[in-house]
């Protein structure tokens, strides 16, 4: 995806090179076009700031739900239920039923693995058991111990779910994920006989979230933590921040080489609202000054000895200034000159 430049912001840190692109694009006057001192004060003017400058590069992305993760059956038979797509299932719900009984969603890190039962010990055991205690059943110590007072109360939670009484958790009868999930996508459909491993829903978080395919060329803009402004479908600004960036390298077809990009994962600052993919535009910072001087670019004049300067406006005279520039972002630029302070002001194109 190609880096777009936003309007006014134009990359130049005191290169000649950078300033002329400036010039061009501006169409800024020469000195000798603004009146001398004699012809009085120009009649539009504009101060001379402290501001922080931000250059920023916008990036296509996609508003979405984050990266997938998919549920598959740990046993055989028919598939009776199945949530619809954009559904939402919390803890304690069924993600789907397999001969008519529910598979049910906790909350946790670690997959279920083995059956668990009187005398089991392991962080499995706790987790389980925080997800029971949540789910409102009491009467037992929450640790990693599975004893006989956790079995009296796992009787209780599959008679309400309508299981089989047995005081043990066979892993095929739940599913740990970090929260409530959102149904991205069904991959069967009910009435399917399937087998273990069947992938059975796509899934992802609830919180709408911005994601963008960099290419390495344009690595430097993902930082963990740094902010953006991502611009909504409906042209709505809502800035963000970066909360995970990864390398994927894709390999190449038909003897092409592999491709590699930086996946990066935007959480917005503010609610918003999405009810499937859809394409937004993200501003990276791709530089930043702060506390600086800075003045609207067209207020540049290209000066006949070489270099740029501003026509300082004061007590109804005005003079040709000299200035260095720096960052142009935003239609301002910074600026740089012998005596030049924040609230002077300086001529403008009339």
């Amino acid at each position: 995806m190609g880096a777009r430049r936003t309007a006014g912001a134009v990359a130049g840190v005191v290169a000649v090179g950078a300033v002329a692109a400036a010039i061009t694009v501006f169409n800024l006057p020469t000195a000798e076009e603004k009146p001398d001192s004699a012809a009085g004060a120009p009649a539009a003017t504009a101060d001379i700031v402290k501001t922080t400058l931000t250059d920023r590069e916008n990036h296509d992305g996609t508003l979405g739900h984050g990266d997938t993760t998919t549920f598959s059956t740990r046993g055989g038979g028919t598939m009776t239920w199945l949530p619809s797509e954009g559904a939402t299932v919390g803890r304690g719900k069924a993600l789907y039923r397999l001969d008519n009984k529910p598979v049910t969603l906790l909350y946790g890190s670690l997959p279920a693995y083995r059956t668990l039962k009187s005398g089991v010990k392991g962080t499995d055991v706790l987790e389980f058991e925080r997800n029971l205690w949540a789910l409102g059943y009491r009467g037992f110590t929450v640790d990693k111990t599975y004893s006989y007072s956790t079995a009296v109360k796992v009787r209780e939670w599959q008679k309400d779910l309508g299981l089989t009484r047995t005081g043990t958790v066979d892993p095929g009868q739940i599913a740990y994920a970090d929260g409530e999930v959102r149904v991205d996508s069904l991959s069967t459909q009910v009435g399917t006989v399937v087998g273990p491993g069947t992938a059975v829903e796509k899934v992802t978080g609830t919180v709408p979230l911005a994601t963008v395919g960099l290419d390495m060329t344009s690595a430097r803009l993902a930082k963990k933590g740094a902010a953006v402004r991502v611009t909504m479908p409906d042209k709505k600004v809502v800035g963000g921040r970066i909360i995970k960036v990864v390398t994927v390298v894709s390999p190449g077809e038909n003897a092409q080489t592999a491709t590699t990009k930086i996946a990066v994962t935007i959480r917005f600052d503010a609610k918003v609202e999405s009810a499937g993919a859809a394409a937004v535009s993200v501003a990276f910072t791709s530089g930043e000054r702060k506390n600086v001087l800075a003045v609207p670019v067209a207020a540049l004049l290209a000066l006949a000895e070489g270099g740029y300067g501003v026509q300082v406006v004061e007590n109804g005279t005005t003079k040709i200034v000299a200035v260095e520039t720096g960052l142009f972002a935003d239609g301002k630029v910074e600026i740089k000159g012998n005596g030049l302070q924040a609230g002077m002001k300086v001529a403008m194109p009339s």
